[in-house]
């Protein structure tokens, strides 16, 4: 993570969701349960701007995204950005959706691990926020929903068209997105759209596992490996083969690599620095 910082300071606080860090762990909290967490203007402002800063916080090694209450995030508010959007000019609706692009966008180039914890519903952009994220653990009472085009709009929204397929295969993906119809935690993890589905009352604690196990690892290793994962979508194979060589060469120098054999060799279990 880079440690390059201008002017601009850190944000103490969001006003828009919860955030929170604890021992390596950030988490997000959408925070507005009496609408299932749907998004504002702000909520996305604050999305695309946080997700900004993580790359510089040295002591952050995974991201959790959830939901307070019954939901995850039932995408954007009808009321506060639909009804908004019928109003705006042309120029005004392509900066709402590059905004919203961008968060997704931020989420792919984070070079941190995230997991999206649903705890209820995740519809609109809320399945895409998930979809983008690196993990999916479902609670059995959760659902993902793909609605765009019922709203009347392209199933293809925030590079969902552009994820989906990759993860799940181009026919599946077509369904998903062409008819929109909620899919259910274990058809979830059957096509590949979620890694776990627990029990409601296990959520957290899992989830908490596999934070700190990404937290308390080696965090270069894993950031590269994401970036990786994603550049190389589009590569062919001798692209890709050169880039992870020239990786692979970095990753040998770091003090983590060199950890790994001096515990390995002191029979000790290694003590991961990040460097």
């Amino acid at each position: 993570m880079s440690p390059f910082r201008a002017s601009a300071p850190f944000a103490n606080e969001w006003e828009h969701f919860s955030f929170r860090v604890d021992s390596g762990v950030a988490t997000i909290e959408f925070d507005r349960p009496e609408k299932l967490n749907a998004l504002t203007f702000d909520v996305y402002a604050d999305l695309r701007d946080l997700l900004t800063e993580l790359e510089h916080h040295e002591s952050i090694g995974a991201l959790v995204i959830t939901g307070k209450g019954r939901g995850f995030c039932s995408g954007g508010d009808v009321n506060e950005i639909i009804a908004a959007l019928l109003d705006m000019d042309t120029k005004g609706l392509l900066e709402f959706t590059r905004m919203t692009g961008t968060v997704v966008e931020r989420m792919r180039r984070l070079p941190i691990p995230i997991i999206a914890s649903i705890n209820g519903t995740a519809a609109g952009a809320g399945a895409v926020i998930a979809l983008a994220s690196d993990f999916r653990i479902m609670s059995q009472s959760s659902s993902l929903h793909f609605l765009f085009t019922k709203v009347g709009l392209a199933g293809a929204d925030m590079g969902s068209a552009y994820l989906l397929p990759r993860l799940v295969g181009l026919g599946r993906a077509t369904e998903l997105l062409l008819l929109g119809d909620k899919v259910l935690p274990e058809e979830a993890v059957g096509m590949g759209l979620a890694n776990r589905v627990v029990a409601d009352d296990e959520l957290e604690g899992a989830t908490g596992e596999l934070a700190s196990r990404l937290a308390g690892g080696p965090t270069l290793a894993y950031g590269a490996t994401k970036i990786l994962l994603g550049r190389e979508l589009d590569m062919d194979l001798g692209s890709s083969i050169e880039l992870e060589a020239f990786t692979q060469a970095l990753l040998m120098t770091t003090e983590d690599h060199r950890e790994f054999y001096e515990a390995f060799t002191g029979k000790r279990p290694p003590q991961w620095r990040g460097r």
